[in-house]
């Protein structure tokens, strides 16, 4: 699949089939992220790849949205290290490894919201990091593979010269 059939397929998952995501596709969703261009090359992240079934409840209690990690098979912790601009080094890392992992049939979904110093301690990330996103992955249910991926039209979002004035591409 192209990467532009890629973008238009992805969806995000939140129920995730019981079966493993083989160790190669979890070493293309980490080396994808590798990959990820960053300020000045600085590649301030941290990956922490967690799959013991414990760790993954554990994890799903810590936050108020994301229940749904103590069911996938696996998740992937982002912590940064220094950067300057977390949010921007961070998101060119995990667009990154969401697309590479849906390319391999494995969906994932953003989770933004957790008690972080637990999250922390749990996972054994320095103090002096900061923790982004503890994102789960696995294959999608057949009912989260279906879902309909609905968008605004483009001439609403996106302008020509100045704001308000549509494209009409």
């Amino acid at each position: 699949m192209s990467a532009y059939q890629t973008i238009r397929a992805r969806l995000a998952v939140r129920s995730f089939k019981p079966d493993p995501v083989p160790d190669g596709v979890v070493d293309k969703i980490l080396r994808a992220g590798r990959w990820a261009p960053s300020s000045r090359n600085s590649q301030p992240w941290h990956m922490i790849v967690v799959r013991d079934r414990r760790t993954l409840a554990e994890l799903a209690s810590l936050t108020p949205s994301g229940g749904f990690i103590a069911d996938a098979p696996l998740a992937i912790a982002v912590a940064m290290d220094g950067a300057r601009r977390a949010e921007f080094d961070a998101g060119r890392l995990i667009e990154n490894m969401v697309l590479a992992a849906w390319d391999e049939g494995v969906g994932t979904c953003m989770v933004g919201a957790f008690d972080g110093a637990k999250v922390k301690a749990l996972l054994g990330i320095p103090e002096s990091m900061e923790l982004v996103t503890v994102m789960p992955y696995g294959y999608p249910t057949e009912e989260a593979a279906t879902k309909t991926k609905l968008r605004k039209p483009l001439a609403q979002i996106a302008h020509l010269e100045r704001f308000g004035r549509s494209w009409e591409g």
